[in-house]
């Protein structure tokens, strides 16, 4: 719609002994905005997609590099708790409540209560966390195809943001140039006005 609204103005071209200079100076608005809105948003839109999409692959490796998967094994079943105690379910399936053994990386030993989706954890039974190098409990990593989902849908945010921000400055410059010629007619009248229609004005 905002490069139909654009073309709309191109109309003022034409070759016309009534054109006036606004008019022209519409025309090239007109052009303007829509060779921005079809050709520079798009290519803000795809650099910007492609800026994030390095940012967040190399955010996905450095997260894959710093977080470890590992097995832990369910000592006891607790009382439930609020899930968003543990940043692997934050927004996620609650699960159940255990404390839960496992090894960190670094060989030590940690034990901790944590949100295991088992649906009836016993002791003995075993299932799988993230964790830091440390062995504590972490969010899983992002992974690839998510990172790129994100930057995508970045980018085509970027580039509707500035298809947008163009058709604005092309209405507010719009808007002055109508405003001027309001103004140029206000004082050409006040001008001939006080003889409109006298039978002596015309001489």
């Amino acid at each position: 719609m905002r490069a139909v609204r654009a073309v709309s103005g191109l109309w003022r071209w034409r070759r016309n002994p009534l054109r006036r200079a606004t008019d022209l100076a519409e025309a090239w608005l007109a052009l303007t905005a829509l060779l921005l809105v079809a050709l520079a948003a798009p290519l803000i839109g795809v650099l910007s997609g492609s800026a994030a999409h390095t940012t967040l692959q190399r955010s996905v490796r450095a997260q894959h590099q710093s977080r470890h998967l590992v097995t832990a094994t369910v000592v006891r079943e607790l009382d439930a708790a609020p899930a968003a105690t543990d940043p692997e379910l934050l927004g996620g399936d609650a699960g159940s409540r255990v404390l839960a053994r496992w090894t960190a990386p670094d060989g030590t030993g940690r034990r901790a209560a944590v949100q295991a989706r088992v649906p009836d954890p016993r002791p003995g039974d075993t299932f799988r966390i993230w964790t830091d190098r440390r062995g504590d409990r972490v969010a899983r990593p992002l992974d690839t195809g998510t990172a790129t989902v994100h930057a995508v849908l970045a980018g085509a945010g970027v580039a509707m943001l500035a298809a947008g921000l163009f058709e604005a400055g092309r209405r507010l410059a719009l808007r002055r140039m109508l405003r001027g010629r309001y103004a140029r007619w206000d004082r050409e009248w006040g001008r001939v006005g006080p003889d409109w229609g006298r039978a002596d004005a015309a001489g």
